[in-house]
């Protein structure tokens, strides 16, 4: 696997997932060279420097994300500042010549466990340098709850917005974790985390390919 997949250590394990089986006219299958992806930028509360890996499907159909340190909490003793956690990753996506991609789908995991009468949102957006950001998709749950959990953002095909042809630029994701403590005790901790110590539970972006059209 490429160096410029890792960032600060581990290469996340990929649960990969397909894409439909009936694309629509102009969708093209994945080119067969293998992609390349390096991290330019990292920052944010819930993905310090070292705590955050990329990798790649084997079939070029996806790639993950996986954190080990992104985690939101509430109550008890925890710092006032801790309730709200983010992440902004700038990635280089180096695609075959003649290809580009869209994001269709992109999958966030990780555990919560929250008080009855508390809540947790998250959130997540992304797009191209140089393009207007998406607009935030928010998923919201609400204690009691002790379990991992799933929440998955899916775009159209119709509005599907592909990387420039012929231009690197890089790709952006922002995600946030908010907890609130809501009704439930003050003495009692809530926490929702994106993380995973094993690599089992990462966040993967499903890609659609396109080839671009000859000069």
């Amino acid at each position: 696997m490429a160096s410029g997949l890792l960032l600060g250590g581990a290469v996340a394990a990929l649960v990969t997932a397909a894409m439909p089986a009936h694309q629509p006219g102009g969708i093209a299958d994945p080119p067969p060279d293998k992609i390349v992806i390096d991290v330019a930028t990292v920052n944010g509360s819930g993905c310090r420097p070292g705590s955050a890996a990329v990798a790649v499907s084997e079939d070029n159909t996806a790639f993950t994300v996986t954190y080990s340190e992104y985690l939101a909490q509430v109550g008890g003793n925890s710092d006032p500042t801790a309730f709200r956690k983010n992440c902004q990753l700038s990635l280089i996506v180096h695609v075959p010549q003649g290809f580009t991609y869209a994001i269709a789908q992109a999958d966030y995991r990780g555990f919560a466990s929250l008080q009855s009468g508390a809540n947790a949102v998250q959130r997540a957006s992304y797009y191209f340098q140089g393009s207007s950001q998406t607009v935030f998709k928010n998923h919201t749950f609400n204690g009691a709850l002790n379990d991992n959990w799933q929440a998955t953002d899916i775009t159209d095909w119709a509005n599907l917005v592909y990387a420039p042809c012929g231009v690197q630029r890089n790709f952006n994701i922002n995600t946030e974790l908010r907890v609130n403590a809501g009704s439930s005790s003050p003495s009692k901790v809530s926490f929702m985390t994106m993380d995973s110590t094993d690599g089992d539970i990462n966040t993967t972006y499903h890609m659609a390919w396109k080839e671009c059209p000859a000069k």
